[in-house]
């Protein structure tokens, strides 16, 4: 048995690793999009390292895009097997994708004008909303905490890491030769406190343990809440300036994080009264979504859920669906907050704000999640002055900032207490991946004094046995 590893690999997008049985037989985790890695993206999700038809089965540890986002791609160059995910993740899957699909055609036609005038070819989407079409009826749903036969010699659990609905460690038992071992993948962790989803489960011993690291150097903020950090923005900007606050949000976690919030402080009186818009239609997908998944809500939010029919709804908020009323924001001059897609502002909705919204000094940047250095939210966050969008320079005169507490993202200790139910002695290997390289690093030491033996840091398309 051998795992290879495509995606995700010094790097925090694109989680692709796919293992070889001795059999021949091959078995994907995850199969996501590269994001936020400036020119080098498009290629980097167009050459896989490996070929998608010899690819016999996927397992999906959740929905979001750097997870799934090359899933109807792996079709059309000639997978046709098992898609495996929770029943949260398949449902979640069929929006993301269909919205992804969009964006590539738009992308392509943009990137076309340019390389036509330079005298390229142009090029064709990553893939079309008839490749997501065709790649839905592959999914199949398991349910949380059992055992599930998907090969001979094959089992599969999984369990919730509370990162958003439906997201889930993948937990293989691979029998080989009459000796039967575990590789565990992690997915993305949540958080221990998250102020929405359970908390991440406990889970068997583990022979081999892949590990997400985003945040593996880092603790995040506890001594101030959201709803406070938010007030706290918009006071500042809107009712202080008199500005337009715009929150670049991920459709799946983020944005009804940020809904649940503002719902809190309207429940405390505190609330401004302002516009809220919600202008993406996909995160008013989502968030209908969310709501009919309530059994993977925390004891708080069932509880509250008993007298609070709906706790992402409050008085001020707007939902935006057409791109008619989205230009219309940019019209207006009175104070509001915009919350759009996409959470790193390299696509979508939100990027059109922010180049209407950035030089003028009454306004405010809010990133509330991970961004890649090269996004234009991670230009944004590095501070620099000036920013080019859709191939127009812009001087940075907002106000930009950033709520850290907000990471659906297990910091350190979060991404410890995950591994407590673990002998660290009986780990024979555990790779991590989902990070930056100086992160990695760094958490690879901590994780060397917890007991951790063998921590290895795996670069793109390097592969390792795992058993003899």
């Amino acid at each position: 048995m051998k795992i290879a590893f495509h995606g995700a690999a010094r790097t925090v997008t694109g989680s692709k690793h796919l293992l070889t049985l001795k059999s021949g037989r091959k078995i994907l985790l995850d199969c996501g999009m590269f994001q936020g890695m400036g020119r080098e993206t498009d290629a980097m999700n167009r050459h896989w390292g490996f070929d998608p038809a010899e690819v016999d089965i996927l397992v999906l540890s959740h929905a979001h895009i750097d997870h799934s986002g090359l899933i109807p791609k792996l079709v059309k160059d000639g997978f046709n097997g098992p898609v495996y995910c929770t029943p949260a993740t398949r449902a979640l899957s069929a929006i993301l994708l269909e919205d992804s699909a969009e964006i590539q055609e738009d992308d392509v036609k943009y990137i076309n004008k340019q390389r036509i005038a330079n005298g390229q070819h142009p090029l064709k989407p990553l893939y079309t909303g008839e490749d997501v079409e065709r790649c839905l009826p592959l999914f199949h749903e398991v349910e949380y905490g059992n055992w599930f036969k998907i090969d001979d010699g094959v089992e599969l659990m999984y369990t919730d890491v509370g990162h958003i609905i439906g997201s889930a460690a993948v937990h293989l038992r691979v029998k080989e030769d009459g000796k039967a071992e575990q590789l565990t993948f992690s997915g993305d962790v949540g958080r221990y406190r998250d102020v929405i989803l359970r908390s991440p489960e406990d889970f068997p011993q583990a022979d081999y343990i892949i590990l997400e690291s985003t945040y593996g150097n880092s603790l995040h903020e506890l001594h101030t809440t959201t709803p406070d950090h938010l007030l706290e923005w918009i006071e500042k900007v809107c009712i202080g300036r008199g500005g337009k606050l715009i929150i670049p949000a991920f459709s799946v976690g983020r944005t009804q994080e940020i809904l649940y919030s503002l719902n809190q402080l309207e429940v405390e009186r505190r609330l401004p009264e302002l516009d809220y818009f919600v202008d993406s239609p996909l995160s008013i997908e989502a968030t209908e979504m969310v709501k009919r998944y309530p059994q993977y809500f925390n004891k708080r939010i069932q509880t509250l859920l008993e007298t609070d029919s709906d706790p992402f709804r409050f008085n001020g908020l707007k939902y935006v669906k057409t791109v008619e009323e989205s230009k219309l924001l940019n019209f207006s001059s009175k104070p509001c907050v915009i919350i759009s897609a996409s959470g790193m502002a390299d696509a979508g909705r939100v990027k059109h704000h922010i180049s209407n919204n950035i030089e003028n000094s009454h306004n405010g940047i809010l990133m509330v999640g991970y961004c890649e250095p090269n996004s234009l939210g991670g230009r944004l966050m590095a501070g620099k002055k000036e920013v080019s969008i859709f191939g127009v320079g812009h001087e940075v005169h907002a106000e930009i900032g950033s709520i850290r507490s907000m990471s659906a993202h297990g910091d350190y200790e979060d991404l410890s207490q995950w591994l407590a139910c673990q002998d660290p002695k009986m780990v024979k290997k555990l790779f991590l991946v989902h990070g930056e390289y100086d992160v990695q690093d760094q958490f690879k030491q901590r994780l060397v004094r917890k007991g951790f033996q063998d921590v290895e840091i795996p670069e793109r398309h390097w592969e390792v046995g795992l058993s003899g």
